[in-house]
């Protein structure tokens, strides 16, 4: 037999979608339009234009989540080389982030109210058949988007996307959303989309060994990378994580938001952000620490720290079911996160409203509406989790920003007291265009952009809920300090951040009640009812 082997557990695999990061706006055709044209293309031509303006910024530590392409200006003529090829390749998505913006203008500027099927004929071609003109019951005029339709479009192409591999040895990876992937010796690129059946094949050897042949013939990879390839594979086993069996409830905290709740007979993945193994300073879980099989996988929101690619395509293999929010359906700022997947090679996919309950044997997971974290935007494509297995429930609030306090008394109306709350303090967070500002056809004051922020709750808002919930633990989590997460957070707080001061408060007082309290980092264990 030919032998077989693994894939080592420090192997960096990011996917990408034209040379860039791929991350949830990057898959739907509107939106991937929308942040190619208004982000992509100008942050090259800035760089292209003013090399050292970016070398300096990213000097700033606090300009490095910027608008800034992490190369020096040795790699001007390649990144000059990616815009040119973006304009000619993907003419037809720029065609569409055109039609976009002029739709959306006409469809404002010109709604008074009146029947609006006389605009559909002036809709641009590029859109037409792909939108409903539509009223709210005030006469706000707006366009919804055929997603579904889209998906099977032109402006979807598979070919955009790929995959790149290579060692990853420690922390500090660089900020990846302002800079795109060009060619690198210490890296193979794998020219193949994210439903390929190669990328389950890979990712499954992490456990599951095979001839490197069989994975090289797989995925398609020429004798020029074959060498750096074959290096990512040793005949080194694993050390295999024991399944938890205890009569109780095993939680862990992998970092940031991602949250592993175990019984003997089920196992809840929520929001999957899982660091690579290696040699660090900082105590953590990593994929190995997995179980083999998830049986769900559960997103809260549509966020890159909380839906991440990168994440999800290793784990796609060993999870029986995702679960996700439900969007507004066809709006440009709140894709489906269902139709997202799905397209991407994802299978059981289930779509979960407010209130909704899921059974499964020995419990339930009750998705529950929050606020706040989407800069007053009308996103519903968000849920918080209450996990219950046997007598132990478990809220998983994400980034809630607990604005109107009558919500949590309407909700522990239903549910009732809960034994342990996860909530993230991000009270400042960054302003409406850090995010949504490609999506955007007009520009917004400075003003407004400051006023509409992505927080959460602070400690006022924070003891609110615990007054309301009546909880035995309160761990304080999503704050992006593992020093693992540099790559997607570039947060730096120090003690006299507003949001650790708040959190430190809120742990204060929860400690005072006689509330176990925590402020999360690195990893924790945590065991119910055993």
């Amino acid at each position: 037999m030919r032998s077989k082997v693994y894939l080592r557990q420090n192997i960096l695999a990011e996917p990408l979608f034209n040379q860039w990061y791929a991350w949830s706006y990057l898959i739907p055709p509107a939106t991937a339009a929308m942040y190619m044209a208004n982000s992509h293309l100008k942050i090259m031509r800035s760089f292209v234009d003013a090399p050292q303006v970016h070398i300096s910024a990213l000097k700033n530590p606090a300009m490095v989540g910027g608008p800034f392409i992490n190369y020096d200006e040795s790699r001007k003529e390649e990144i000059k080389a990616l815009m040119e090829k973006t304009v000619k390749e993907q003419a037809g998505l720029l065609k569409l982030a055109d039609s976009l913006k002029r739709a959306d203008s006409m469809v404002v500027g010109e709604s008074e109210g009146l029947s609006m099927e006389p605009l559909y004929k002036r809709i641009p071609d590029a859109l037409r058949g792909y939108v409903e003109l539509v009223y709210d019951l005030n006469n706000h005029p707006s366009i919804r988007l055929i997603e579904g339709l889209l998906y099977k479009s032109p402006y979807y192409s598979e070919s955009s996307q790929s995959m790149a591999l290579s060692f990853i040895h420690k922390d500090g990876r660089p900020f990846v959303f302002s800079t795109p992937r060009l060619e690198s010796d210490e890296c193979v690129r794998l020219k193949v989309h994210f439903s390929h059946q190669g990328v389950d094949e890979l990712f499954k050897m992490k456990r599951t060994p095979q001839p490197i042949d069989f994975i090289k013939e797989l995925l398609t990879v020429g004798p020029e990378n074959a060498e750096l390839f074959s290096s990512f594979f040793g005949p080194e086993a694993p050390q295999p994580a024991p399944r938890y069996v205890g009569s109780g409830v095993r939680i862990r905290y992998f970092g940031h938001a991602c949250v592993l709740i175990e019984s003997r007979d089920v196992r809840i993945l929520i929001d999957p952000l899982i660091s690579y193994k290696y040699d660090n300073a900082t105590p953590r879980y990593t994929y190995a620490d997995l179980p083999e099989t998830i049986d769900y996988a559960l997103i809260t929101h549509n966020h890159q720290d909380h839906c991440m690619f990168e994440t999800l395509l290793q784990l796609r293999h060993a999870v029986k079911h995702f679960i996700v929010p439900k969007s507004n359906g066809g709006g440009l700022a709140d894709p489906s996160l269902k139709l997202m997947l799905q397209n991407i090679g994802f299978d059981s996919v289930r779509e979960i409203d407010e209130m909704e309950t899921l059974k499964f044997e020995g419990g339930e997971i009750i998705s529950l509406p929050f606020l706040g974290e989407h800069a007053d935007l009308a996103i519903r494509s968000k849920n918080a989790y209450l996990v219950k297995i046997g007598e132990q429930s478990i809220l998983c609030a994400a980034d809630s920003n607990n604005i109107d306090p009558s919500l949590y008394e309407h909700i522990h109306d239903v549910i009732g007291d809960v034994d342990v709350v996860f909530l993230g303090m991000e009270c400042v967070g960054g302003p409406l265009t850090w995010l949504y500002g490609p999506l955007l056809v007009k520009p917004i004051s400075h003003k407004l952009d400051q006023s509409r922020r992505f927080d959460g709750s602070n400690c006022e808002k924070g003891i609110d809920m615990v007054n309301q919930l009546n909880p035995k633990q309160v761990y304080v989590y999503a704050m992006g300090q593992e020093p693992w997460l540099t790559y997607l957070t570039t947060l730096y707080y120090d003690e006299e951040s507003p949001q650790i001061i708040e959190s430190n408060k809120l742990v204060q007082e929860c400690r005072r009640r006689g509330i176990r309290s925590e402020n999360l980092f690195g990893y924790k264990e945590i065991y119910l009812g055993s």
